[in-house]
């Protein structure tokens, strides 16, 4: 086993194979040494040449390991983050030395990118966090397991240890996280309840877009129940929960059924002038005048990645949101 201890400085680790081990792979041994740590970290740290035996650097992860052999491993500093730390605005809902749980405004753009290279939620997540990031592949960042869409507000989880995020990380994966989203749509499914399913993949007319494809694309599949439907305005509320994760899911899905979101910039335009006819002044004034498209993630659910108990977090309607409600009526 280990005899060291978390430090700012290099980590030195000291190991020695029991018996029992013996025939392991070593990045796997290792990983079973140090469960805080991702197995691909450690297989990484081999490759770079932190890990001895005898005072001999080893670099190949497959060798197979020994009885009574000691390896030292030497963990590099954390890097300081790329993105810098920018103390903004965050509603947490929920934090631990593991994981935080936010929940974000519509407007807040998850990761630096073209076009938004700062102020984004990571860059927040950075400044808040601090020092409780103990580094996810050597850098001091927080582990982005999923994302919202900028205009997309509600409840997202990130990791703040390589072990937290490799658990959330495989729960996504196994489709066992539970993410229920609310929406405000044009019209009323025939259906109260079904599925959509489509494979989604890049607009071949628009680049900008996703599109439900008949050729190529990803499978995905949406689940929806229509909660509440609002006749004199042709409006619906919808819940949706995803099975699958793909890039603008939601608004892809339920646009190709014939029900865009309300305000959504992309897959929303086409026919909003007629939908508004039928409406009273001030509603439709304020549906007019919304730029984001009204999709709140409500609820978020999932195992706790080192405890292991089911945790489940709901989040109010935004104001925006919940003032159209309030507008439509009972």
């Amino acid at each position: 086993m280990s005899d060291s201890l978390f430090r700012a400085e290099p980590q030195i680790h000291r190991f020695a194979v029991a018996p029992e081990d013996a025939g392991e792979r070593l990045d796997r041994w290792l990983a079973g040494c140090l469960p805080e740590m991702s197995r691909s970290r450690l297989k990484q740290l081999i490759e770079e040449g932190n890990l001895e035996s005898e005072g001999a650097v080893l670099r190949q992860p497959s060798r197979k390991v020994l009885a009574g052999e000691r390896f030292v491993l030497a963990i590099p500093p954390t890097k300081a983050a790329v993105p810098e730390a920018q103390p903004l605005p965050l509603s947490v809902v929920y934090e631990d030395a593991e994981l935080i749980v936010i929940d974000k405004p519509a407007g807040l753009v998850v990761h630096p990118a073209p076009g938004n290279p700062d102020r984004t939620l990571v860059n927040a997540l950075i400044a808040h966090c601090g020092d409780s990031l103990r580094g996810i592949g050597g850098v001091a960042r927080p582990g982005i397991v999923h994302r919202l869409d900028k205009d997309t507000s509600g409840l997202m989880v990130a990791a703040k240890t390589e072990r937290a995020q490799a658990a959330l990380t495989a729960q996504f994966a196994e489709r066992s996280i539970l993410r229920s989203y609310h929406a405000l749509v044009w019209g009323t499914p025939q259906l109260p309840s079904g599925r959509i399913e489509g494979n989604i993949g890049r607009s071949p007319k628009n680049r900008k877009k996703m599109a439900v494809l008949q050729r190529g694309g990803k499978p995905a599949a949406t689940g929806y129940k229509v909660l509440a439907s609002f006749q004199q305005s042709r409006i619906a509320l919808v819940e949706c929960r995803l099975e699958t994760g793909r890039t603008h899911q939601i608004r892809v899905h339920l646009t190709a059924k014939g029900y865009p979101l309300l305000g959504d910039p992309l897959y929303g335009r086409g026919g909003t002038a007629a939908r508004l006819k039928p409406l009273s002044g001030p509603l439709a004034t304020e549906i007019a005048a919304l730029d984001g498209q009204m999709l709140h993630a409500r609820t978020l659910g999932f195992r706790h990645p080192i405890r292991e108990e089911a945790l489940t977090f709901e989040s109010p309607y935004p104001p925006i949101f919940k003032a159209l409600l309030d507008k439509l009526g009972p």
